[in-house]
């Protein structure tokens, strides 16, 4: 089985976890816009995309057992560093060195011997836009503090989609989308124009992975069905919603197929990998 998923932050990184259980013919197409915290000052400093969401999803599908995986998350506590996490200064600094994104995380994946791929869902950096009832917002810190989100695009709108990523959307069996901030982690990475494309054509079957908890102020007062309804008004189409059977999240209309299933982790607040294992293993049987 060829599986695919698709998003960013930790919602994204569960996703790989539970993908890797069942097939070593993963790939994770991680969006590079976050403008916050150690990827933002790298961003801005360096003039590069956004790592941060790509070191979570190499982390996910490392091994376990290799020497850099247990420090990866690791952040530093004093000086000029302090705050920045080692994996993304070690994505930072190849990227600087070479100029080549792409390459410098299929590198930093072989150092970590991980199962699978993690591919950057543009070819550059972005600038996510949202459009509010209050008006234009730009940054994904930004977008994340606002209400009313109508819409979402990408600054350039020219930008590129990695050839390996499209590829590996038009060969999979399953694409799993979410979970994780609707605006800015899920479509963050499904809005790059080559990416939407991408997705409305995979023969795959496109399963959307809802959240456990609404976010506040981004998603405050969706339900599950308002979740699909985003993803449909961005060109996103999906198959099958998951969402589990304690979902904090009103379920609304929904018309697509629904499985509920246990899929949350002990305390509730986060999914647990091995429980989506499971449900996506019955899902494609």
């Amino acid at each position: 089985m060829r599986a695919v998923a698709v998003g960013g932050g930790h919602g994204t990184a569960v996703s790989l976890r539970a993908l890797r259980q069942l097939t070593s013919e993963v790939t994770g197409i991680v969006s590079v816009a976050d403008n916050g915290g150690s990827s933002g000052r790298l961003r801005e400093d360096l003039e590069m995309a956004a790592v941060g969401d790509i070191r979570k999803c190499l982390a996910a599908l490392a091994d376990s057992h290799g020497p850099l995986t247990a420090h990866l998350e690791h952040r530093f506590r004093a000086g000029d560093l302090e705050g920045h996490a080692f994996g993304n200064l070690l994505l930072a600094g190849l990227i600087d060195a070479t100029g080549d994104l792409e390459g410098s995380v299929r590198a930093i994946g072989t150092v970590l011997n991980i199962t699978g791929e993690v591919l950057p869902a543009s070819t550059a950096g972005v600038v996510l836009v949202a459009r509010t009832d209050e008006g234009r917002t730009e940054g994904q810190v930004e977008v994340a503090a606002s209400t009313n989100i109508r819409s979402l695009s990408t600054e350039p709108a020219t930008i590129g989609v990695p050839e390996r990523a499209v590829s590996a959307l038009a060969h999979a069996d399953l694409v799993v989308i979410g979970p994780g901030s609707l605006y800015t982690s899920v479509l963050a990475a499904c809005v790059i124009p080559g990416m939407t494309a991408a997705l409305a054509s995979t023969p795959a079957l496109r399963v959307f992975v809802a959240n456990l908890h609404e976010q506040t102020p981004e998603t405050q007062g969706y339900s599950v069905a308002d979740h699909v309804s985003a993803l449909a008004r961005h060109g996103v189409p999906v198959d099958v919603v998951v969402l589990d059977r304690s979902c904090g999240l009103v379920r609304g209309d929904i018309s697509h197929r629904v499985v509920e299933a246990d899929i949350a982790g002990r305390n509730g607040r986060v999914h647990d990998a091995e429980k989506m294992a499971r449900c996506f293993a019955e899902l494609v049987a």
